[in-house]
């Protein structure tokens, strides 16, 4: 045979729907208790959605956008938008009003697909936005709907009057795919973006990965799987992708409500689902959380770290629970806290030492910590430096930002700017951050952005606001003040309700709300005069305990 004549066989986002794991045409998809599909069904939805999209004048290259829970639908937008050769925006619900505008335009969305819930958001921003060209409405039910915004049809609707046959084409493995907007410590949202060859060799590791251990915590095709992270955050995980290729039951819970999840993990018989520590904490405080069997129930905890105390908590419940690592840089999944067997014989308080940490690294996954002059530290379980890795699921960069794209690559690596250590089994456990953000119900907030509003105020001399643990939130801002007035009480008040007003104007995250304030004579600094806020976190750490 000629190697001219063996097919080129492109990894793209279809295989993972047309050649899966398993054919299980039976097989349900549930969103809620509204609306429940076979694969079969699924699969035509797919193709039907195709035909609207591209009957709205979608072509490849062009940007589809998002906005909405996590549904059966964002499921089908999974395949239906990259699977035609076009890239999905998957829209973080959770930003402000002005950030969400600054991700639309920097993203170039040319349709938007939008929840009858986030309709206010939209005429908030509407007048500015220049590049969409079609408005799709989302109705899970008989909502009354009077808005300005020009709606082209309703996505039910629509679908029903489609073709259910469409011939998805071949193209490059590398066509961008997806993407998204992460926050950092400064400015506006950066975009992130992968493509159908990331997003397949990343359902390929973490799958495997996943489906290794005997032991505990096995994903396999006996699953029920149920996200409780945003289908907008990295693609929940990547893991409707793994569900969808091994062909297990798949349950969507939509707006996050305890009682809801918790009656669906009950019905539905939920066995597989991942979420950050706010969520499982909500959980585990509901009133219901007794009625419910939760012995079968595996979880990933990641998005921030999974305390010891948390983590017992769950295990005595029967939640079968381990960490996760990841960025949104990542795409995400990097390492998972995996015990074996001779662990798993140990009493809970010695497995969470291994349930909590950042775990091992996947296959095809390179993960390094390096000094500052780039060397490797020892694995001995204290030397710490920062992590960095390689990983053929990799962003490339940042979307239309060159040097923050060369500086998150520098030196071959991508920079996690996350500090760890790392034992003589591989084991990593991330011990502070580089980044001075904080990390509230696993959604970021930046403190230099909450430091220059505190700053606004006339009484304030000096400000620094740093990370506190919180058993609910995983952190909560806490601002430290250096006051020019004697009335602290009555200053600490209108801090908070200064920066309530900016919050609420939509100019910082929600999650800023939870700021608290406490007073101080001075802050610390390091020998060149910067903040020290490591010091600061170590000192303030318990303030609120």
């Amino acid at each position: 045979m000629h190697t001219s004549s063996i097919q080129n066989y492109q990894l793209l986002i279809k295989q993972l729907l047309f050649t899966p794991i398993a054919n299980n045409p039976n097989q349900e998809i549930i969103y809620k208790n509204n609306f429940r599909m076979t694969y079969a069904q699924f699969h035509k939805r797919v193709c039907k959605l195709a035909n609207v999209l591209t009957k709205l004048g979608v072509k490849k290259g062009d940007t589809v956008a998002i906005m909405d829970y996590d549904s059966h639908r964002y499921l089908e937008c999974y395949f239906a938008i990259p699977m035609i050769g076009a890239v999905m925006h998957m829209v973080n619900i959770r930003l402000s009003p002005e950030q969400i505008l600054y991700t639309i335009d920097h993203a170039q969305d040319d349709i938007l697909l939008i929840h009858h819930d986030f309709i206010p958001i939209l005429e908030q921003i509407r007048g500015r936005v220049d590049t969409i060209n079609n408005y799709v409405l989302i109705a899970d039910g008989n909502e009354a709907t009077q808005s300005i915004i020009p709606f082209t049809g309703e996505y039910e609707q629509l679908l029903e009057k489609a073709d259910d046959k469409f011939d998805f084409p071949d193209f490059d493995e590398n066509t961008r795919a997806t993407t998204f907007y992460t926050t950092g410590t400064t400015g506006m949202p950066k975009g992130v973006y992968f493509t159908h060859r990331q997003l397949v060799l990343h359902t390929m590791g973490a799958l495997l990965s996943l489906s290794s251990y005997a032991e505990h915590a096995n994903f396999n095709q006996n699953d029920v799987y149920m996200p409780i992270t945003p289908m907008f955050h990295v693609h929940a995980w990547g893991i409707p992708y793994m569900a969808t290729f091994m062909g297990v039951k798949q349950v969507y819970p939509g707006k996050y409500i305890p009682d809801v999840l918790l009656d669906l993990i009950q019905k539905e018989g939920v066995t597989f689902s991942h979420c950050v520590p706010t969520i499982l904490h909500m959980l585990l405080n509901s009133p219901k959380i007794n009625e419910v069997d939760l012995s079968r129930w595996k979880v990933i905890i990641g998005g921030a770290s999974l305390s010891p105390a948390l983590a017992i908590a769950g295990l005595n419940k029967g939640i079968d629970m381990f960490s996760g690592y990841g960025m949104s840089e990542t795409c995400p999944i990097l390492s998972l806290a995996r015990l074996n067997k001779e662990t798993l014989a140990k009493s809970y308080e010695e497995q969470v030492k291994i349930r909590t940490k950042t775990g091992t690294p996947l296959g095809l996954v390179e993960m390094r910590i390096i000094d500052e002059e780039a060397n490797e530290v020892a694995h001995d379980g204290e030397s710490t430096g920062e992590i960095v890795v390689r990983a053929p699921w990799l962003t490339a960069g940042y979307l239309k930002d060159q040097k923050n794209s060369e500086n998150l690559w520098r030196g071959g690596y991508l920079h996690t700017g996350d500090v760890a250590n790392c034992d003589e089994l591989r084991y990593f456990k991330i011990t502070d951050r580089a980044k001075d953000i904080i990390k509230v119900g696993g959604e970021w907030v930046s403190s230099l952005e909450l430091e220059d509003i505190i700053h606004q105020h006339p009484s304030v001399f000096e400000v620094a606001v740093i990370a506190t643990p919180d058993e609910k939130w995983g952190e909560r801002p806490l601002a430290l003040v250096v006051s020019k007035v004697e009335d602290k009480k009555t200053l600490e008040k209108e801090i908070i309700a200064h920066a309530k007003e900016v919050i609420k104007n939509g100019l910082v995250a929600r999650e800023s709300m939870l700021l608290r304030v406490h007073f101080v004579d001075e802050i610390d600094k390091t020998s060149v005069g910067k903040t020290d806020k490591k010091t600061l976190r170590e000192k303030y750490q318990n303030i609120f305990s």
